[in-house]
């Protein structure tokens, strides 16, 4: 299919690069063409601008188009947990509410429950998620048959799945549809044995790829791995030769200078997920000493259970506000910088190196942002106002992989939304009653 968007403000996000007008060709799932106003204008001058029968042309009436936003941390089947578990610690939450009810669920409900949550996705202009939860394969199913582009991520633990399962699950789908891919990791420290550990770091050598996993969430969690092995959980996974090919840590709020040499020297990721820390008070992440040490951040929700909401736009806010606070300097994160961790670092830390960025070749993966609401004007600074004054409601249309899943209010996911609803409603009566 050959989409032209046009009359449209641009932000690719490649560096140095402002925003500008001019105009975007999609051909199938990949951009095929960038340009600025006065290039196009040079081109149709010198008569080579070239003839396409377009299956859509759409005026994008001065509005924003940009890199859709990369949720790299996320459990979205726990979408039948919203604002049912609530108000409680991490460890009262996950063993008094999470983890009851989560043994009740079943592939076809998570299935269900990962559509609604796409849904959500698509109306904050997310257009790839980092997914751990309970059943990859219908997790993926869920994101092919809505047009979702999912990396997922194996939450490991000694109560569920197996090493032979993620081995299985790595090279199912990661050769299977462009749109999914599978990254190897676990659960969290506490929750593996040591031994288990010891197999996942053997797995990651042997395919020489990186593991990801929640650390240093709590200071809980923190001197629990202290008691158990004498180190601090990054130090005690590095021991492990856990991450000698890179990989990623969830949260990772309670560090110390050593913890941050380990990210530093094996290169990872910290995908920081503020609005779950701070309704579940387990601290500001210090975002702003990652940066100064030249480790890179992405921004993840976490789940609709600990957040609750699935909104890409607060925790951008978040991120730059809290780090303010904890840094008491109202200038140490700058908002060109979250941005570029909720957009280009996202897609790095999920390893989609095809689209962090607006470019020919790249996957057509974006989105456009009304600037004609009144939270957008006036337009001083395009990426300030999105950070600091955006909403999901700007969010008018998403597109990933060359599809318009999202555009003013109406969705194209194969399924009409109430449906969606209904079956989602009709999995958590059941649960609460059985």
């Amino acid at each position: 299919m050959n989409i032209r968007l046009y009359n449209a403000r641009i932000l690719t996000m490649e560096p140095g690069r402002e925003v500008f007008y001019g105009e975007i060709w999609v051909k199938n799932d990949k951009i095929a063409y960038v340009a600025e106003q006065k290039e196009l204008a040079e081109e149709w001058d010198r008569s080579q601008f070239p003839r396409i029968a377009w299956d859509i042309e759409l005026d994008c009436k001065g509005n924003l188009l940009m890199p859709g936003f990369k949720n790299a941390h996320t459990h979205s089947g726990m979408t039948f947990l919203r604002s049912m578990a609530d108000d409680m610690p991490l460890d009262q939450w996950l063993n008094k509410q999470v983890f009851p009810l989560e043994a009740k669920l079943t592939g076809e409900d998570i299935y269900d429950l990962t559509r609604l949550a796409v849904l959500e996705y698509l109306t904050s202009g997310v257009t790839s998620i980092f997914d751990m939860y309970l059943t990859p394969d219908t997790i993926a199913e869920a994101c092919l048959d809505t047009g979702m582009r999912c990396v997922l991520v194996s939450g490991l633990n000694n109560f569920s799945s197996s090493p032979k399962q993620v081995e299985e699950e790595f090279l199912k789908w990661n050769k299977k549809n462009s749109l999914i891919s599978y990254q190897l990791g676990f659960h969290a420290e506490y929750t593996c044995s040591k031994e288990l550990l010891r197999k996942v770091s053997e797995m990651a050598h042997h395919y020489r790829t990186p593991v990801y996993a929640h650390i240093s969430e709590t200071e809980k969690e923190v001197e629990e791995c202290k008691a158990r092995y004498g180190m601090t959980p990054p130090m005690f996974l590095d021991s492990l030769g856990m991450f000698d090919y890179g990989g990623g840590g969830f949260h990772c709020v309670h560090v110390t200078d050593q913890d941050l040499d380990v990210f530093r020297r094996h290169r990872m990721y910290v995908i920081t997920n503020p609005g779950s820390n701070t309704k579940l008070a387990s601290g500001i992440a210090p975002i702003a000493d990652y940066v100064r040490h030249k480790i890179p951040v992405a921004i993840g929700t976490d789940g609709p259970a600990s957040n609750n909401c699935l909104d890409m736009f607060r925790e951008m806010f978040l991120v730059t506000g809290l780090s303010k606070l904890l840094e008491k300097d109202a200038a140490s994160m700058d908002a060109m910088e979250v941005l570029k961790m909720a957009t280009v670092n996202g897609a790095k830390a999920m390893r989609l190196n095809r689209a962090d960025i607006l470019a020919k070749g790249k996957y057509a993966d974006l989105i456009m942002i009304d600037l004609h609401q009144p939270n957008m004007q006036p337009i001083h600074n395009i990426p300030k106002n999105l950070v600091y004054s955006g909403s999901k409601s700007n969010v008018c249309m998403t597109m990933i992989g060359g599809k318009i899943l999202y555009r003013n209010g109406e969705f194209n996911v194969g399924e009409d939304p109430e449906r969606i609803y209904a079956k989602c409603d009709k999995i958590v009566k059941r649960l609460l009653t059985e």
